[in-house]
């Protein structure tokens, strides 16, 4: 069984998030604001909009681009996060958990490889390649 002893700061920390997220939402629910009735409007009884009319439509047509940084994001994120864990216990891992890091690692860095190669960091205007025209042919004759 756990000593007690050990627990007391996880309890302590537990309780501290408690009263600060308690503190949080009561300063929220006492300083927000409240409209009730007429003063509502139209607008307030709307999704999402925080008492602003409307101007148009909500849909967005975003480029590949954005989709693709959000990815680069979370993979390269996950892979800081696995490191940077890996770096807590490397001395427990020994030999066997460097290999393993090192192979995520070079896993990564290929596929990074194979997104550059294939052109998805390509995200400028493409530039076409010019062609001389080849005049001889008009003086052939």
């Amino acid at each position: 069984m756990e000593n007690i002893s050990n627990i007391w700061p996880v309890f302590t920390y537990a309780v501290v998030i408690a009263l600060l997220l308690a503190c949080m939402l009561g300063l929220s629910a006492i300083t927000g604001t409240r409209r009730d009735g007429r003063a509502m409007g139209r607008s307030m009884s709307m999704a999402f909009e925080s008492g602003i009319v409307p101007t148009g439509s909500a849909h967005l047509r975003l480029s590949v681009q954005y989709y693709l940084v959000a990815m680069f994001f979370v993979i390269f994120d996950v892979e800081t996060g696995i490191l940077l864990t890996w770096a807590t216990v490397v001395t427990e891992t020994g030999w066997g958990g460097y290999a393993a890091a090192v192979v995520f690692t070079a896993f990564l860095a290929l596929s990074l490889a194979y997104l550059w190669r294939a052109g998805a960091l390509d995200w400028g205007p493409r530039v076409r390649p010019y062609q001389i025209p080849d005049t001889r042919k008009d003086h052939a004759a």
